[in-house]
């Protein structure tokens, strides 16, 4: 399948020579489609013609093969135009410029491919622990699986077979799109050119059959609320026999009644009294893994954050434990005993902060403001 062309190439592209490389390219797509071989099986002026636009695009749709061929011609051109030995070759090298609509699906697939498989996806429910520390969850599910009884063809014992009456056994069928007429997959048979005589007894014809297992699932320590962990190979396979998609569990991390989550890092909050954040103190903290001891110093503010180094989550990725960050707040005792009393107003008056009276009822005290003021 060499050079086989006498003909001018912009005669066979049928485009100008001072066409631009867009209406060089728009021209073959033309040619193409109207001798593709699969769209005239058997016709060997068809096929003669599809081969002479690719020799003829292989040039002229090239800057620098058009410039060689424009100023010497064939006869002076170095190497000349590429030999295809085959279609797959025309297909390979020019298949990218049309994308798959022209030399994939809408003539069918060549050479094939090995199937990827069915991806599925479950949910995953952690406690904040489990998450935060890992763990290996077991979960059930039910995935499709090719029928072994009928080798997954849906037929039974995999051989009650007959033609497909539409494509008569082609796979593909002739369809009318306007101005142009495209060959695609026969919908009655999906394209492999037999239809079910007899059905399979197992899964009604289904190819398939539905099976409950249980998997697995290593979840790794820091992992996140609504992170997707993918389990390779879990997932279906399309064919008896081939690659199996993938299973992708979404996890959903529960909250923590204590701790939030901040990255890496644990947040958590504590009360301390007055006299703690004022004289500094030293007190116990839970953690995931028990607890641990807190200094908080002297003039400690309400709101003020303190740092435990290395009591967060691990990171995902490096294991590298975050901190605990402790927020305090001063808590203020609702009720106070007569000794506790007498001590803040002992502490009030060295202060000098004026504090509601013990004794004197809020009009008495409004009656001396005024006498005060009549005074002056």
């Amino acid at each position: 399948m060499g050079v086989a062309t006498d003909r001018d190439y912009y005669e066979v592209l049928g485009v100008e020579k001072s066409a631009s490389r867009d209406d060089i390219r728009k021209a073959f797509r033309k040619l193409a489609m109207k001798y593709h071989p699969d769209r005239n099986p058997g016709d060997k002026d068809a096929e003669a013609k599809f081969k002479e636009a690719a020799e003829a695009y292989d040039v002229i749709g090239d800057d620098q093969k058009r410039a060689q061929y424009d100023r010497f011609g064939k006869a002076g051109m170095a190497g000349g135009a590429r030999g295809f030995s085959n279609f797959e070759d025309i297909f390979s090298a020019f298949g990218d410029i049309f994308g798959d609509g022209l030399f994939g699906d809408l003539f069918g697939r060549r050479g094939g491919g090995r199937s990827e498989g069915i991806s599925l996806r479950c949910g995953l429910d952690l406690t904040f622990e489990e998450a935060a520390k890992g763990v290996k969850k077991k979960i059930r599910l039910r995935r499709g699986e090719p029928c072994a009884d009928c080798r997954g063809t849906g037929a039974k014992d995999g051989t009650a077979f007959d033609t497909c009456p539409q494509c008569q056994g082609a796979g593909s069928v002739m369809r009318s799109a306007g101005f142009f007429a495209m060959r695609s997959t026969c919908g009655r048979c999906g394209g492999v050119g037999k239809t079910i005589k007899e059905k399979c007894a197992t899964c009604s014809g289904e190819g398939r059959v539905e099976n409950s297992t249980e998997i697995e699932v290593d979840v790794p320590a820091g992992i996140e609320d609504g992170t997707r962990i993918r389990l390779g190979g879990e997932g279906e396979a399309e064919t008896p026999g081939g690659a199996r998609g993938d299973l992708f569990c979404h996890v959903s991390v529960a909250p923590h009644s204590f701790f939030a989550r901040h990255g890496d890092d644990l947040v958590c909050e504590i009360p301390i009294t007055y006299s703690q954040a004022a004289l500094g103190t030293q007190v116990d903290i839970p953690t995931l893994d028990g607890s641990a001891k807190v200094k908080v110093p002297k003039g400690t503010q309400s709101g003020d954050i303190l740092r435990v180094r290395g009591q967060g989550i691990p990171n995902v990725r490096t294991g590298r434990p975050g901190d605990l960050l402790v927020r305090v707040f001063i808590e203020v005792p609702r009720k106070l005993t007569q000794k506790q009393e007498e001590l803040l107003r002992k502490l009030a008056e060295v202060e000098d902060k004026a504090v509601s009276p013990k004794r004197k009822g809020f009009l008495e005290w409004i009656k001396e403001q005024f006498a005060a003021m009549g005074d002056e």
